[in-house]
């Protein structure tokens, strides 16, 4: 029992977790991406579709990815390049993606999906209590983690990660510097939306191996506020993403053994943990001004 419960933690925190790690690196470089959900979604009837089409999860994994990238390189060609608003900017890809999605995935609706097979690794996944949930978990799983690792060493012990932070931190002087300030943040922008849309394909072909409009179901913003809870900390996602994640599988738990509160409330809940965690936060403006890169959604322009 408790393993299973962590093994649908895992299966809820995982899309959770890649798209707020994207974004995170995405916010590290001074940039602010609201367009993560239509980036999901769009990951997520792209990865169903070449999936189902070829038969093979993994090329659309990569379609999912090259997708997200794609929609991350309009999005820093309008605020990088245009220097359009970087807000409604982003809210605009939201709405564009979750309409074509629902264009595209029109004749999707109703076929079964092919879904990712699990990684079993054998022996190790019949350890009592933690074994399936550490070692019999789909490929996109163990992903998810080493994209924490990844980040996370990147960004505070290489000389790249120092450069994105600068630029984050202070793009004046970074560009005074000589570092190409527009040419880092388009690159983190691309990282960034290549997650989203990994974290969309992992929704249609492992958590929910079909296609339903709209599947990501709000989940982008919760990323989003995943990356302001954890203060811009890789390790803190991991944990924000895990509790977001039991609070998602709680509820549907409190369903099913007849909770007597109506189901409606019940589904709201980690949307209304979304907005508790937000609130807290912001009580906290010393902390939240200390690890908050210093330029977050100002343009860069550089001098002529």
């Amino acid at each position: 029992m408790f393993e299973s419960v962590l093994i649908t933690i895992a299966t809820a925190a995982t899309p959770l977790l890649i798209a707020a790690i994207g974004e995170l690196v995405v916010e590290r470089s001074g940039v602010l991406n609201l367009g993560v959900e239509g980036m999901m979604v769009m990951g997520a009837v792209t990865g169903f579709g070449v999936a189902i089409t070829t038969g093979s999860p993994w090329l659309g994994v990569f379609a999912a990815i090259l997708v997200g990238a794609a929609f991350a390189l309009l999005f820093g060609f309008l605020t990088l390049t245009l220097v359009t608003n970087q807000v409604a900017t982003g809210l605009a890809l939201t709405l564009l993606g979750l309409g074509v999605s629902g264009m595209i995935g029109e004749a999707f609706i109703g076929l079964p999906g092919v879904k990712m097979s699990p990684w079993v690794i054998p022996v190790l996944s019949d350890i009592p209590l933690v074994g399936r949930f550490l070692f019999a978990q789909a490929p996109l799983f163990y992903i998810s983690i080493l994209l924490v690792i990844g980040v996370s060493y990147f960004l505070f012990s290489t000389r790249a990660g120092l450069t994105l932070r600068s630029v984050g931190d202070n793009h004046d002087s970074a560009h005074a510097l000589g570092i190409r300030v527009i040419a880092v943040r388009y690159a983190a922008v691309m990282f960034g939306g290549a997650c989203a849309g990994l974290a969309g394909a992992y929704l249609s072909l492992v958590y929910t191996p079909q296609w339903i409009e709209n599947m990501t179901a709000g989940r982008g913003w919760i990323a989003l506020a995943l990356v302001v809870f954890a203060s811009w900390r890789p390790w803190r996602v991991l944990a924000g993403a895990y509790l977001f994640g039991a609070v998602s599988i709680g509820q549907l738990h409190a369903q099913v053994i007849g909770v007597s509160v109506p189901s409606q409330l019940l589904s709201a809940l980690p949307y209304v943990a979304t907005i508790a965690v937000l609130v807290l936060i912001s009580r906290n403006r010393r902390l939240t001004m200390v690890n908050t890169p210093a330029c977050l959604g100002r343009p860069f322009v550089p001098a002529r």
